[in-house]
């Protein structure tokens, strides 16, 4: 992978409820989640992002999508609260690969496997954002895949008597080690 960092120029594109998300101060943020999306594209992301889950009128979704092309997209500032992982959020931000992960079936013991790999630009943009962030918030220190934090296991959707992972991304081809050479983050691993 090469050193050199991409241009870094996000596209803002804010989730119609990012206002109602709690807001925090930036000092509060010392990790970073990785996701992927478990979707096909872009577009499928932004829908889910979209629903509306949560009393607040809020939903889930990560800060930042990474698209295959490499380029960041904003739904949430750092300055909210976004709903990205179980008891990690206040002191988070997500970051969200697109990647077709288990898509469509999720929780099937059948479908268990995640075989697309990240891009190299998901990965150098993955890359400058980090160095970003670590820029933008003081106390940033830690890194985590939202399999390392959520281990929470489900009956199967096709055979209750066998139990899934809940989450698994980013999954079994993401470039861990690269992306750790690439940055002074700690993996947090609890």
């Amino acid at each position: 992978m090469s050193t050199d960092l991409p241009v870094f120029a996000p596209h803002v594109d804010l989730l119609p409820y990012e206002q109602a998300l709690e807001a925090r101060p930036l000092e509060q943020i010392d990790l970073v989640v990785i996701h992927c999306t478990e979707l096909p594209d872009m577009a499928l992301a932004r829908q889910y992002g979209e629903r509306i889950l949560h009393a607040s009128g809020t939903g889930n979704s990560g800060h930042y999508y990474i698209d295959r092309d490499g380029s960041v997209h904003v739904y949430v500032r750092p300055q909210r609260i976004a709903h990205h992982v179980r008891g990690y959020n206040p002191r988070s931000v997500g970051i969200e690969l697109v990647n077709t992960g288990r898509y469509p079936d999720w929780l099937s013991a059948a479908r268990q496997t995640m075989d697309e790999p990240y891009t190299d630009a998901q990965i150098a943009a993955l890359t400058a954002l980090l160095e970003r962030l670590r820029r933008e918030l003081p106390s940033l220190r830690y890194i985590a895949g939202h399999e390392d934090l959520d281990t929470a296991r489900e009956p199967a959707s096709d055979d209750p008597t066998v139990t899934v992972p809940r989450k698994m991304d980013p999954g079994p081809l993401f470039p861990w080690d690269a992306v750790m050479r690439a940055t002074p983050l700690e993996r947090l691993l609890p």
